[in-house]
């Protein structure tokens, strides 16, 4: 089997509940060995959010802790930071998110660190900036300070945090995006560096568009439902016995899309000839689309999009998502055998790499399942920071990894 692009690669992970640890397991997936470290006889905060339980694990827990191996350190201690210290100095690097000033009072800070072990990188993600105000971040605090709840709902209801945690899982997507641009640099310049990602950051830079209107306009969008501010028709139609998804993203597309409603003379209006004049007359013109589209099934549309080439989809609950053929032929349902809950499933990544999809090495961890194996691995290399950083690291992990099968498509 070919190596992941991340053989090699150590992560002290200092993280719980989500977006900590779904940076660092899309660092495991992409092959890193991720220590993750837990208090001892609790763990990560996570594995107690619920229900849904499996047995006595939150599904939580599970949907973001694969690929990693768990270790109990009580960083209250001596000999816990001990060994905390020894598991840096091991590794190529260390994620956190603490809040703001934790990491001082540990001596696991940036400063701290990185001044020691000049090859670190050193990651800390919070909810409002390493520099910024020492309180928690939680995702839907976030959503409501970055804007994002004034742009999703309907126009004429109170304003809605997006379906899923979107400030936790884009923090860690930007922070694992740092700590790649931060290890390829170490590459050519020899040093390690720092990342500081925040929840709030994140969200406001993907506000993209969004935030380029107000800037053009000096208006403030508001929401516009499942409405395009910008493009039209492009949104969410009735049909007879459902609801779907249309998207028309230029003028050949709406002829198109009038023809194959059956109404050709309205893609031929001159008050239709253009996005902008549709946005202009776009409640009429949904009005008349509506009348077209409320005597049709939904299936039959999609057909009929689908040969006209236009852009169109069902709106799916998350039962058919996983019982979809495409969904499961590219791997976004992952099964793997864990230790005490048998066989647990969980959303797949979103690479391909040289054709091939995440894989498991190993099911969420046990709390400190690993203890033993990792301080024995770190002890082993305690005597240079030299010899850590140039161990071959992942060529002694996973005695048990063999056990572990992803779910083949």
């Amino acid at each position: 089997m070919q190596a992941s692009p991340l053989d090699g690669i150590r992560v002290a992970d200092f993280t719980q509940a989500l977006s900590g640890p779904y940076c660092t397991m899309l660092l495991a997936d992409l092959g890193a060995d991720v220590v993750k470290v837990e208090m001892p006889g609790r763990g990560d905060d996570s594995r107690h959010w619920g229900p849904p339980f499996v047995d006595d694990t939150a599904a939580y827990f599970l949907s973001v802790n694969r690929n990693k191996r768990s270790i109990e350190l009580d960083l209250r201690s001596p000999e816990g930071r001990e060994h905390a210290a020894d598991l840096v100095a091991g590794s190529d690097v260390l994620v956190e998110n603490w809040r703001p000033g934790t990491a001082q009072r540990l001596g696991l800070d940036a400063a701290t660190l990185t001044a020691r072990h000049p090859l670190l990188v050193h990651c800390s993600i919070s909810g409002f900036g390493a520099d910024g105000p020492p309180r928690a971040g939680y995702d839907q605090i976030v959503q409501g300070m970055s804007g994002w709840m004034t742009l999703t709902g309907d126009q004429d209801g109170p304003p809605f945090k997006a379906g899923v945690p979107v400030g936790d899982i884009s923090a860690g997507m930007f922070a694992a995006h740092g700590i790649l641009a931060a290890l390829l640099r170490r590459e050519r310049t020899g040093r390690g560096g720092v990342v500081d990602v925040a929840m709030l950051d994140s969200l406001v830079s993907m506000l993209a568009y969004q935030a380029t209107r107000y800037f053009a306009t000096g208006v403030a969008p508001l929401r516009e439902g499942n409405q395009h501010a910008t493009i039209a028709p492009y949104g969410t139609f009735d049909t007879k016995d459902g609801s779907l998804n249309i998207c028309v993203g230029n003028d050949l597309q709406f002829q198109r899309l009038c023809a194959a409603l059956g109404i050709p003379e309205v893609g031929e209006e001159p008050r239709y000839a253009t996005n902008r004049q549709r946005l202009d007359n776009r409640e009429e013109l949904r009005g008349r689309l509506n009348d077209v589209l409320t005597g049709l099934d939904s299936a039959d549309v999609l057909r009929r999009m689908e040969v006209a080439g236009v852009p169109a989809g069902p709106i799916r609950t998350l039962d058919e998502v996983f019982a979809d053929d495409e969904v499961q032929g590219r791997g976004l349902q992952l099964r793997v055998e864990h230790p005490t809950l048998g066989e647990v499933s969980m959303a797949g990544g979103p690479w391909r790499i040289d054709g091939q999809p995440v894989a498991i090495r190993l099911p969420p961890p046990v709390l400190g399942q690993h203890t033993d194996q990792v301080l024995a691995e770190v002890a082993r290399h305690r005597s240079t920071d030299e010899e850590f950083l140039s161990s071959p690291h992942q060529a002694e992990v996973n005695d048990d990894t063999a056990a572990v099968e992803r779910n083949a498509p």
